[in-house]
């Protein structure tokens, strides 16, 4: 006979497998949902800095000690991209981001074609519905996301997406701090799925059954534009 500990570990064993099985075949289910995202990407503003003036939130050193001057690009986009079809049962949010991709010129013909160089300029997270609780929104916000999504398990449109001339959150440079009059560059559109359950995937590079590559997602190569420099008025003395 079994003591009572014994029996009590049998059966958490048990519920612990039936648990796993579950979950794995819950992961697994994601495999039969069809995923065909497409998006467009568009250029529409690009400015050059190069800052060397004391650190604020638009220019600056890359520290306050520093004597380096780098270059900062600052990027306007427009985005245009259904994403509908990564959202199922199973898929608690979406992260979504924009990045500029563009080649090293210190490799020289090296590294000729060869999109060595990335940087995000702009993301964003989506949820679904019953995930909406995770947002850091304010009580009015939250109380709006939540009627719109009332009664809905999958709500499609969280996966639209449509900014016209998008300011990018985040101003970018290079390893070697030159990015005036860089060539080449692109941007591209990026995703990562977040699921209740399973494993995070990213924006496939090959398609894989009903998974298909982001159609579009890629703006047209885009040459920067030479250094942009902003003075900044003297005080006069008094």
């Amino acid at each position: 006979m079994h003591s009572t500990i014994v029996r009590g570990q049998n059966v958490f064993g048990f519920f612990t497998t039936i648990c796993f099985v579950v979950a794995a075949l819950i992961a697994a289910s994601d495999l039969l949902a069809p995923r065909t995202p497409k998006a467009t990407v568009a250029v529409k503003d690009l400015q050059v800095y190069e800052y060397f003036h004391l650190p604020n939130p638009v220019r600056g050193r890359p520290h306050y000690y520093s004597t380096k001057k780098e270059e900062y690009a600052i990027i306007r986009f427009s985005l245009s991209a259904d994403l509908s079809s990564l959202f199922s049962w199973n898929t608690k949010q979406v992260f979504v981001y924009v990045s500029a991709s563009w080649p090293n010129s210190t490799l020289g013909d090296a590294g000729k074609g060869e999109m060595v160089n990335e940087a995000v300029i702009w993301d964003t997270i989506i949820t679904n519905p019953s995930a909406d609780h995770l947002q850091n929104l304010g009580p009015a916000a939250m109380k709006k996301l939540v009627r719109s999504a009332k009664g809905k398990t999958i709500d499609p449109s969280r996966g639209k997406l449509e900014f016209k001339n998008q300011k990018a959150k985040y101003q970018i440079t290079s390893p070697d701090g030159k990015l005036a009059e860089t060539d080449n560059m692109v941007l591209k559109l990026h995703y990562n799925v977040q699921p209740w359950v399973g494993v995070l995937t990213w924006t496939p590079q090959i398609e894989f059954g009903r998974w298909k590559k982001v159609k579009g997602g890629i703006s047209k190569a885009f040459k920067l534009p030479a250094i942009k420099v902003k003075k900044v008025a003297e005080k006069k003395a008094t």
